[in-house]
């Protein structure tokens, strides 16, 4: 039986642990094991009390808070399974479409594949245009450089076969968000073939518990020019 890995960095989202998980247990996936790794980065706000009483996780522990790139390099070294994917805890993504995301490494066309929210007819929650353009940016920037023609490079949802994860989780650097410029220029750097899917995106608002700021989007820049360029 294939075995799945899923990832999920977690940092203060007790109101939404609960019901994502379940969501994931939920999911049915003929023949293919779920092995469910939540690290808890450092939350604040009950989310490891929360983690605490669900049984079939296993958690990772971070004391201290080392940002997403830091808790998706944890969760890499702990993953067991045939295939590793990245889910975020904050319910923007629907654990509903892991079927169409592994199918393109199920049928041996792939080794890594990307969701797009930019590609296919499913449901896009409208909210703000500077994230939108600023997306755009990063991953035409990324794909100068990468020679890719991704549509969505900052997504969450990124599948990986072992053997791709193995090739870079020990040498990964990024603690932030330069994680997701950082894993593409990895993939891009080992040849490997890439796919991308469409998915639909629930994103939140602020107000909602939304992290991700206008500084995250100046760093990912640099991180882009340096993980393609002198790494």
């Amino acid at each position: 039986m294939i075995k799945l890995s899923i990832i999920i960095p977690a940092y203060n989202e007790k109101n939404t642990i609960r019901q994502l998980l379940t969501e994931v247990f939920d999911v049915a996936l003929p023949e293919i094991a779920k092995e469910v790794i939540v690290v808890d980065d450092g939350s604040t706000d009950g989310t490891r009390d929360i983690l605490k009483t669900i049984s079939g996780i296993k958690i990772v522990l971070h004391e201290k808070n080392q940002g997403k790139g830091g808790a998706i390099k944890a969760g890499f070294q702990q993953a067991t399974g045939d295939i590793v994917l990245i889910q975020d805890a904050d319910l923007e993504y629907d654990p509903n479409e892991y079927a169409r995301l592994l199918k393109p490494i199920l049928s041996g066309r792939a080794d890594v594949v990307y969701g797009s929210r930019f590609v296919g007819s499913d449901p896009h929650r409208v909210l703000y245009m500077i994230h939108y353009l600023a997306n755009r940016f990063l991953t035409l920037f990324s794909n100068l450089l990468t020679g890719f023609n991704l549509t969505d490079m900052e997504t969450c949802y990124k599948v990986f076969s072992r053997k791709v994860t193995d090739s870079f989780k020990d040498k990964l650097q990024s603690k932030k968000f330069g994680i997701e410029p950082e894993l593409t220029a990895r993939v891009a750097k080992g040849k490997w073939r890439v796919y991308e899917v469409g998915i639909s995106y629930y994103g939140r608002t602020y107000n909602e518990g939304k992290k991700i700021n206008w500084k995250d989007g100046l760093a990912a820049v640099w991180h882009i020019v340096r993980f393609n360029l002198f790494s």
